[in-house]
């Protein structure tokens, strides 16, 4: 191991040819020797130099990492695969702040059989280290593992009694109490042996491990030659354990070839957190789901996401617990490695494949979109959570030096579509939380940049705090609120819109904050507080100042300000969206021929602007009631008539 101490030069950058160009472990400490950051990388020297890269050309949060630590170190290992094993092992021993942090939602409950015990037991447990135990799940809540377990019973009736009851029943020779009422089937029910109960869990557990169709198969048969036989009593106890097996079955679908044993892994992803959602599919049934939140510090790519996330999520499993197949969004770079520590640990072979196409992308598309969810609820809860959003804006007093919380928030955002149709958006949130009904959408006519829009946007604006509170009858021009429904109407009554902000946000950075510091000059309203926020790199820009607030990124805060900025911006594309469908039903409405139901047809069947331009005349004619003239005609005016090239939504850049 070599450690490098600092030196006045570029503090503790390594002399040339010091860092071998050996697969390892990288450690980087603060001056206090706390480990800030943990690495692997197969060629150390090519990784720890993009770390010592001129300051101003790294992302803000790796040069802050670099900046805040006083050393490097290094561990050079034989293969990748150890080098992944060491990376594990540090980062779960030193817990570095740098590194991406789990936090699970909840602790998950499993079914459990506890197979190093006389007669194996069926419990519900959050405990996974009991020892000899075989566990499926994780379940999404604890009433779907009792369900389970009582229609498997009556089909593999297995001990489900306690330890207690179950000593106290082998030494009296009474049966435990669960098994006079017919809820344990254990050798303490005297109804049947040890070695027959013991053959009764293995049956269970193969059931469980790959929903077996064959104890179907031979229920079925062992019914229909019951009644044949005519003994309809015993015919009826094979239906009804029939039917419990067919409806354990029904409640976790076939979704993949019965033969799949797969996790799956969506993910959903911000500058900040990203959340996991794993499904765990055995004998292609969906058996279990966990899901995961993650705080990120450092930016990362997702492949390297997915290298953090599967380290984490098979670090310490079982070698049961790996299956043979990985899906994940993204390819890690070191994937091939990763297959071999994971084959190394389950004692076969292990494949990660992206899931592209077929039911497996489908799958992945469904895991993906839980994610997303998951990651919009964990944005929101923080907000609205009352002591958080009390703490955001104690917060954001003290990071932006304000006399006071700011308890009325606008934040204000720019979109246009490639250069045109310039549109702007103003949100507004009191005591943290939103106004809709005071939101605003201002048109920007002519406008020679983003900057440029903001400023006449924020004169307009400000212009009304030097109104007459009694004036109500004036509004921008083509001003619109949101209320709480989300539909969009037109007032003229604004008896809010006088209220001054005590902070002013703009989505932006230095170049955006500086043409909103110009507007409140020259509106003689510099008593307004104001920031930005750029987005790639969730920086806060004050006015005046040549580098940016950074705020932890577990601030409430922080939290605060990029829900504005996000709200804005969804306001904006809205307010863009509706301009530009009625912008495009014009100019087709203006092509003879071509009424309001055909113009509906067309957008509805081509999904999009852009889609419609880029069809043929013969794509176009080949919808219902559109002749090839009539689509030759639609062709040459949209080419013509309509300016804009594309339909995606363009966004002043940070």
């Amino acid at each position: 191991m070599v450690t490098v101490s600092s030196r006045p030069t570029v503090a503790y950058k390594p002399r040339p040819g010091e860092i071998p160009t050996n697969p390892g472990v990288y450690r980087f400490r603060d001056a206090a020797g706390r480990v800030l950051y943990v690495g692997k990388a197969k060629n150390l020297r090519a990784r720890l130099s993009n770390y010592f890269a001129p300051l101003h050309t790294l992302h803000e949060r790796t040069r802050r990492m670099v900046t805040s630590a006083a050393s490097v170190e290094w561990t050079v290992v034989a293969s990748d695969v150890d080098s992944l094993q060491l990376e594990y092992m540090w980062i779960k021993e030193f817990d570095p702040p740098f590194n991406v942090r789990y936090k699970d939602d909840k602790s998950y409950p499993f079914m459990a059989i506890t197979l190093a015990d006389e007669a194996p037991r069926v419990i519900v447990t959050r405990n996974r280290r009991i020892p000899g135990a075989k566990y499926f799940g994780p379940y999404p809540k604890v009433w779907a593992v009792h369900d389970t377990i009582d229609l498997m019973i009556r089909v593999f009736p297995i001990r489900t009694c306690s330890d207690a009851s179950y000593k106290k029943a082998m030494a009296t020779g009474r049966p435990c109490f669960p098994g006079q009422i017919g809820r344990c089937g254990g050798p303490c029910s005297m109804k049947v042996t040890i070695e027959e109960h013991r053959a009764i869990v293995e049956d269970f557990i193969s059931f469980m491990s790959g929903g077996d169709q064959r104890f179907a198969k031979e229920l079925n048969a062992r019914m229909r030659e019951a009644s044949a036989a005519m003994d309809y009593e015993a015919a009826a106890i094979y239906r009804d354990r029939l039917a419990s097996i067919e409806a354990v079955l029904s409640k976790s679908a076939l979704v993949l070839a019965s033969d799949t044993d797969a996790d799956l892994f969506g993910i959903a992803e911000d500058e900040l957190n990203a959340t996991v959602q794993q499904f765990v599919i055995r004998g292609g049934r969906v058996r279990g789901v966990r899901a995961t939140t993650i705080e990120k510090e450092l930016d990362i790519s997702g492949g390297e996401l997915v290298d953090q996330v599967l380290q984490r999520a098979y670090g310490d499993a079982a070698p049961v617990d790996i299956p043979r197949q990985v899906l994940v969004p993204s390819l890690p770079d070191d994937a091939a490695d990763l297959e071999e520590w994971l084959r190394e640990r389950r004692g076969k072979l292990v494949s990660i494949q992206v899931a592209r196409r077929g039911r497996k992308a489908e799958l992945l598309k469904t895991a993906t979109l839980n994610a997303q969810q998951a990651l919009m609820i964990h944005k929101t809860r923080r907000t609205s959570d009352y002591v958080a959003r009390t703490q955001a804006l104690t917060d954001l007093q003290e990071a932006l030096g304000l006399a006071e919380a700011p308890l009325r928030i606008e934040c204000y955002d720019v979109s246009h579509l490639s250069g045109t149709n310039v549109v702007a958006s103003m949100v507004v949130f009191e005591d943290g939380l939103p106004r809709k009904d005071q939101y605003r959408n201002f048109g920007v006519s002519e406008t020679t940049d983003d900057t440029d829009s903001l400023y006449q946007v924020l004169i307009r604006r400000l212009a009304y705090l030097d109104r007459p509170e009694d004036d109500s009858t004036g509004s921008p021009t083509d001003a619109e609120h949101e209320p709480a429904d989300g539909t969009v109407v037109k007032t003229r009554k604004r008896p809010r819109f006088a209220y001054p902000p005590q902070l002013l946000v703009v989505d932006g950075g230095k170049p955006q904050v500086e043409a909103a510091a110009r507007a409140l000059a020259d509106a003689g309203h510099e008593e307004i507080a104001l920031c930005g926020i750029a987005k790639r790199l969730e920086e806060v820009w004050m006015p005046g100042e040549d580098y940016p607030v950074i705020l932890p990124r577990t601030s409430e805060a922080l939290y605060l300000l990029q829900r504005l900025r996000d709200e804005a911006h969804r306001f904006a594309i809205t307010h863009q969206r509706r301009r530009r469908r009625r912008d495009i039903q014009s100019v087709l409405a203006e092509v003879p021929g071509l009424g309001e139901a055909r113009i509906r047809a067309l957008l509805r069947h081509f999904g999009s602007v852009a889609a419609l331009k880029r069809a043929t005349p013969e794509e176009i004619s080949e919808l219902p009631g559109i002749g090839p003239k009539l689509a030759a005609a639609i062709h040459a005016h949209l080419s013509n008539g309509y300016a804009q090239s594309d339909d995606r939504d363009g966004h002043d850049g940070h």
